[in-house]
């Protein structure tokens, strides 16, 4: 959705409370419709799930696009794709949201060298479909790049609770590898979209002694106990791991109907 705003000091850069689910290392990111300069060609670089999006950090300090951040609202077509030859990927539509540095909609393709696309692929689907629950009852305010002075990150924003979210552990067997500390950065502005936790930050996360450090863990309401209970519902398929669907949040238009990955685009 916004196009380098998610990057400092060759590193990441979140919003307060925000934390990073998974980090993995070497991927390409490839764009392709009506694009801009910055968006044209094959990017090569890291890729982070965080409790509110996805978050692509170009490896090239010298390329137009240095980060792109995906929010789990502005992605549809979704698709994890196995092919009979070649490595599997990941493949959507992302659109603009206002003030976010493009406009329009684009194709984009991610392809992981080492490995884990399907991991990673059906990873981020769970928890956009865990944030879909705490979405605001309108659409949301237009996007606003961080502003003022940013800051290292504390250590939850990058190492997530063990016992995972309401259930949920991220596949971090599949990758166990975490961002350098001296690599992700924060914004004192909370996020303009709520995440897995809402607005919450890291309140609500179950790992052990983050009381000590400021972060009490309030015991959910029935009302959101029974939506916890519901995010963990089947979201794909695990005997048809290609097939998959980011459900829109309500204030979203309804998203072309969806294709079975197994079919190709006319």
């Amino acid at each position: 959705m916004s196009l380098n705003t998610a990057h400092a000091n060759s590193g990441v850069l979140i919003h307060a409370g925000e934390c990073i689910l998974l980090f993995c290392n070497t991927v390409t990111l490839d764009f392709s419709g009506s694009l801009q300069a910055e968006m044209k060609g094959n990017k090569v670089g890291r890729l982070f799930l965080t409790t509110h999006r996805m978050i692509f950090l170009n490896g090239n300090a010298n390329d137009k696009l240095q980060s792109f951040s995906f929010p789990f609202v502005t992605m549809s077509e979704v698709e994890l794709e196995q092919p009979i030859f070649g490595a599997n990927f990941i493949k959507g539509k992302v659109r603009a949201q206002d003030n976010g540095g493009w406009v329009g909609e684009a194709k984009f393709k991610l392809h992981f060298k080492h490995g884990g696309a399907i991991d990673f692929g059906q990873a981020m689907l769970k928890a956009a479909q865990m944030a879909s629950r705490n979405g605001p009852p309108s659409a949301p305010p237009p996007y606003v790049p961080p502003a003022g002075g940013f800051y290292p990150a504390p250590p939850p924003a990058y190492t997530p609770p063990p016992n995972g979210y309401y259930g949920w552990v991220p596949p971090t067997n599949v990758f166990p590898d975490q961002p350098a500390a001296n690599s992700v950065f924060m914004t004192d502005m909370p996020p303009p979209y709520p995440g897995i936790n809402g607005y919450n930050g890291y309140a609500t996360a179950s790992a052990p002694g983050q009381e000590a450090m400021g972060f009490a863990a309030p015991q959910p309401s029935a009302a959101e106990a029974k939506a916890m209970e519901a995010a963990q519902s089947a979201y794909y398929d695990p005997n048809k791991p290609q097939c998959a669907y980011v459900p829109p949040p309500a204030y979203y238009e309804p998203p072309p109907a969806y294709h079975d990955a197994s079919k190709k685009d006319q």
